[in-house]
């Protein structure tokens, strides 16, 4: 690990005990799958037969929910409609572990729910949206600064998510970020629209280079063009720094200061940005609550981003995912083959979107010898993308005694990411890899022809989906059991 990803894991230390308070404009965010097979006959649109449904907090309640993963304490506040999207809210929120919650409850307003539509490959087909924008009344208001500022001292940074539907009116903005000014807080504000001057007095602004080119009238094309756009928001507003989102691109911050940073993005294999700013600001929001400087903190948040546009919907970012995500800077491209579950899961998605064929196949892998070579080529050949489940040493030992595994699991990780055949290394601690073969789902599933195919475990579970078993060629009298045997006469 590099001294510099050292530095950065040592902010994520401080997170636990943190409090953010985060106030903004709550949603659902509801996901429904399904299988396209036909066009209606009544008009040429396809029809979606519905397999799954489930459902998220969205906009500022997705940003509690990052801010929460990361093991944050969170102070919540917005406002709700009196409906079923709103009781949905308040269950959801309920649900988020050291998150304490303040719902104005307006009859007259319609708590906003996002519906996207995808077909079973991930194609997304259509949203359909139910909300209010109107501006909040004055009661609301009124009672909502009145609870952001008692809470305010408690807090260790607050952040502002404006997703333009009502919430953030230029007369709270104001008094929610003079409130955190006179408190010595950080304040991160997300923002929306084409005002930004109700963001006066902001530590940090985190546009897109849409939403950047649509507040100062400027292109936004080149690196340089950022940062000329960002310096004219300046002379317009009273801002502490912009941090520039630009997807695939990275991040650009720019600091009132005139110092500039071009942060690369940390990942390229993007499956879904919904939601990757608000992983942003929340991860922004506890770093700089820690201490973390504003640089620091951004880099902190360019790595939670790389993590979270690998998945789809509206995901979290864990604090043992960014931590992990640090510890594998500075790798080899050997080491960084070997991914953990919930990253292997995400990477198949990836995967299957494309197109491509997931193949899996699981052991010890204690002595590799030829039988493991001739096993895992085989595996290769009869998929795109091969993942291999491996034992942990606790596992290991569980299954061939105390004296086993000769090597590690780092060691027995590391050989078989250096091969070409393999593509991901995953290590389990169950003593059989079921749980991991249906997270992963692989389309083909390979063990070697010892194996009767009912004994294979996971076996029935991949043909029930439609995917192959294969029990693949033995190489004569190869074993590393054997090996090890002959090692002691």
């Amino acid at each position: 690990m590099t001294q510099h990803a050292a530095d950065l894991s040592h902010h994520l230390a401080r997170f636990k005990g943190l409090r953010v308070a985060c106030v903004g404009d709550v949603m659902v965010d509801r996901f429904v799958h399904g299988d396209v097979r036909r066009i209606s006959p009544e008009a040429p649109v396809p029809v979606l037969r519905i397999t799954s449904e489930s459902s998220q907090l969205g906009g500022a309640g997705n940003v509690a929910r990052n801010a929460a993963a990361l093991g944050v304490s969170v102070s919540f506040f917005s406002v709700i409609g009196s409906d079923r999207a709103g009781r949905e809210v308040t269950d959801l929120l309920s649900q988020l572990e050291t998150t304490e919650t303040f719902l104005r409850v307006n009859a007259d307003r319609e708590t906003t729910i996002k519906n996207r539509f995808f077909s079973a490959n991930g194609h997304h087909l259509l949203r359909a949206d139910r909300e209010t924008a109107d501006p909040l009344t004055v009661a609301d208001e009124d009672s909502l600064t009145e609870a952001l500022t008692r809470e305010i001292s408690q807090a260790d940074a607050v952040i502002l998510s404006d997703y333009g539907k009502g919430v953030v009116t230029e007369s709270f903005a104001r008094a929610a970020i003079g409130a955190a000014c006179d408190a010595g807080k950080p304040i991160v504000v997300d923002p929306k629209g084409a005002n930004y001057k109700l963001y006066a007095g902001a530590t940090v602004v985190t546009p897109n280079r849409a939403e950047l080119a649509l507040v100062t009238g400027r292109s936004v094309e080149s690196a340089s063009d950022l940062v000329a756009a960002a310096r004219a928001l300046f002379e317009s507003v009273d801002l502490g720094a912009v941090l520039v989102t630009r997807s695939a691109d990275g991040m650009t911050l720019v600091q009132r200061d005139g110092q500039v940073d071009h942060l690369s993005a940390e990942s390229h294999e993007i499956a879904d940005v919904t939601g990757a700013g608000d992983t942003v600001v929340a991860t922004l929001g506890a770093a700089m609550g820690s201490g973390a400087g504003l640089l620091d903190s951004a880099r902190l948040a360019n790595a939670a981003a790389g993590i979270v546009v690998k998945r789809r919907g509206t995901a979290v970012v864990r604090i043992r995912e960014l931590t992990a995500a640090l510890l594998r800077r500075g790798l080899t491209a050997v080491e960084a083959k070997v991914a953990d579950d919930i990253t292997a899961s995400a990477r198949a998605a990836l995967w299957r979107a494309e197109g491509l064929k997931i193949g899996f196949t699981n052991g010890c892998f204690d002595l590799l010898h030829p039988g493991h070579v001739s096993l895992l080529e085989q595996a290769k050949a009869a998929s795109d993308k091969l993942i291999v489940g491996l034992n942990s040493d606790s596992s290991v030992r569980r299954l061939k005694g105390s004296d086993r595994p000769i090597q590690n699991e780092l060691a027995r990780a590391t050989v078989l990411a250096s091969m070409e055949a393999v593509d991901l290394v995953v290590v389990f601690d169950n003593d059989t890899p079921l749980s991991l073969i249906e997270s992963l789902h692989p389309d083909v599933l390979v063990k070697g022809a010892d194996y009767a195919k009912v004994d294979i475990v996971g076996s029935e579970q991949v043909e029930a989906y439609g995917g192959r078993v294969i029990r693949a060629e033995l190489v004569d009298s190869v074993s590393t059991t054997a090996t090890i045997a002959s090692l002691k006469e």
